[in-house]
Formats: C-alpha cells, sequence, structure tokens
C-alpha cells in the first residue's frame, strides 16, 4: 500500500465502458476511501473493433476531457490510465492515444490481455477471502466488450491466465443478427465458444475448480439482480437457479423485450444474450456448482502498485 494521503486514479478505458475510480490513502487504516467512480458506455466497437467510428470517438474524447475535469478537482497527484481490447486491435487506437495525451493531458497505456488479466486477478483476490492452500481453487473471469479474461489461481499460485477475443461487443456483431436471437445462431455461436476455448478446457483438466468468480460486464447485473449473500464486503454469492432462469428468458426476447424487462439496464440489453450464453458456457465447461461475483476488478488490482 501507498504511504502518502493524496489522492490517485485509476482510468480503465474498456471497450465498451469507460471507468474512472478516485481514491484517497487512508494510512491509519492501511486501505483506500473511495472519493469518486464514475462509468460511461462508449461502445468503441459498434462498427467493428477493428477501426473505431467517428461517433464513438466524439463520445470517447467528451467522457476522457470530464475525467481529466474530475481528476483535477479531486487534486488527484497519481494515475493511471490503461487501455485494453479496443486500444489493441482498432487501427486508429494509437492515434486516440495521441490525442488524449495532447488534448486531455491523460497518458494511456495500451497492455496486453496477460497483463489486463494479471491487474484483475490483483483485484479479484482483493475482495476475496484468502487463498490458503491448493484446494482453494478458482476460476475468474472478466467480461469486456472486446475480450475476455480467465484466470485459474489457487494458495499456490497462478496456475493459467490467458485472454480471449471474444469479448461480447465482438460476439453480438459477428452471431445475434435477429432478435429474438435464432436458432441457428445460438448454434453458431456455442460452436464457436466451444472451438475458442480449447486451450481453457486443457487448463481446466490440469487445474480443475467448480467455483468460478466473475468480475465486471454483466456480472454488475447479475450481482444485482440474484446475489444470495455477501462471502465478504465486496464480493457476492449468486444463485445459479436464477441464472438459468435469466438466461432463458432473455435468450427468447427481442431486443425491444430486453428494454423492458424492469431489472435489466437498458444500455446492456443488447448484449445481454451473447453474455449470457458467453457465462453459461463456461458453467458448463467447468462443472460450476459456485459463483461469486467480485466488486473489484482491473482498477482496484491496479490501485495496489501505486506507490
Amino acid at each position: 500500500m501507498p504511504k502518502t494521503s493524496s489522492s490517485r486514479a485509476v482510468i480503465d478505458l474498456g471497450t465498451n465502458t469507460f471507468h474512472l475510480l478516485i481514491v484517497r490513502y487512508r494510512p491509519e487504516q492501511d486501505d483506500f476511501e473511495e472519493i469518486h467512480r464514475d462509468r460511461h458506455f462508449i461502445k468503441l466497437a459498434e462498427e467493428g473493433i477493428e477501426r473505431i467510428g467517428e461517433a464513438a470517438i466524439d463520445r470517447a474524447r467528451k467522457v476522457l476531457l470530464g475525467f481529466r475535469r474530475q481528476m483535477d478537482a479531486n487534486g488527484v497527484e497519481l494515475y493511471r490510465a490503461f487501455g485494453t481490447a479496443a486500444f489493441r486491435n482498432a487501427a486508429n487506437g494509437p492515434a486516440f492515444v495521441d490525442w488524449a495525451a495532447q488534448e486531455a493531458g491523460i497518458e494511456i497505456t495500451t497492455i496486453d490481455g496477460y497483463e489486463e488479466a494479471r491487474l484483475i486477478t490483483q483485484g479479484v483476490l482483493l475482495a476475496l477471502p484468502p487463498l490458503k492452500t491448493a484446494d482453494n481453487r478458482l476460476l475468474i473471469m472478466d467480461i469486456g466488450g472486446g475480450s475476455v479474461e480467465f484466470i485459474i489461481v489457487d494458495g499456490d499460485g497462478l496456475r493459467y491466465a490467458e485472454s480471449f477475443p471474444v469479448g461480447v461487443a465482438i460476439l453480438r456483431r459477428s452471431f445475434h443478427r435477429h432478435e429474438p436471437i435464432g436458432s441457428e445462431e445460438l448454434a453458431e455461436l456455442q460452436a464457436h465458444l466451444y472451438q475458442v476455448f480449447a486451450p481453457l478446457r486443457s487448463a481446466l483438466e490440469r487445474s480443475p475448480t467448480d467455483h468460478l468468480v466473475g468480475a465486471a460486464g454483466t456480472f454488475d447485473v447479475i450481482a444485482r439482480l440474484m446475489a444470495r449473500g455477501r462471502p465478504t464486503k465486496h464480493s457476492h454469492a449468486i444463485d445459479l437457479d436464477q441464472f438459468d432462469a435469466l438466461h432463458l428468458r432473455c435468450r427468447q426476447a427481442t431486443l425491444n423485450e430486453r428494454m423492458a424487462m424492469s431489472d435489466l439496464p437498458d444500455n446492456r440489453a443488447d448484449m445481454m444474450v451473447v453474455a449470457l450464453e458467453l457465462i453459461h458456457s463456461v458453467l458448463e465447461m467447468a462443472g460450476v456448482n459456485r459463483l461469486t461475483v467480485s466488486d473489484y476488478s482491473l482498477k482496484e488490482g491496479a490501485l495496489l502498485e501505486m506507490g
């Protein structure tokens, strides 16, 4: 933990959402006090992840300038800003990074999938009880718009980490072409995930676990809808029967019907079908009988390293 009480910030520039977290270190408790948290849906990959569209660029610029104002207003002395899948893949990602440095005064570091997974792991483990033995093994899953990160970790350390280019923005654009999703589209999506996740299946054969811990994105919605308890202050135990019911309900609904569901946020309704199918495929693959959602992920993991 850092030893000064100055404000610091982490900016997580995801493919779907941009996040800002501002905290102040409290030396008496050796922890952080949250000062400000902000989230904006940008949807950088709405026209494809190979190039960020002009409308998304405009949204991203406005939000980043707002983040700069918030940081200045809160006296932020130290910050880190991370670009993830869209910045790794979009041809005009580097140009946006240059604009951010020159016009917003924000230096963005574009990180690879392994570094993203490492920071996610640090944040998630901060929210959970300590892993004391090799028997305390977790599969961590972080769903983004452009990629999904998986980590297998236990009391002896990291067993596996990999980033897959199957974020929900990519899956929706590639497979969810009709409303409701058609049976052929669903079969194509399931076959694609089975093929892409071959390395994950191999890792689970070597290091099996039936405990999935989800972080960010769709898992935030799941925690709000079907949590049945809190193992820790910053985690939620999930009712798997309720998950199955939501999965089926969304799969059978049109976009307008999903947007009319009072328990679903409008800004996630378009990608909810592929997101739940993605989670379902992992529950089946790993034989999960325990699902936990962590409130912490990449941002909190990065804070640990900001001395």
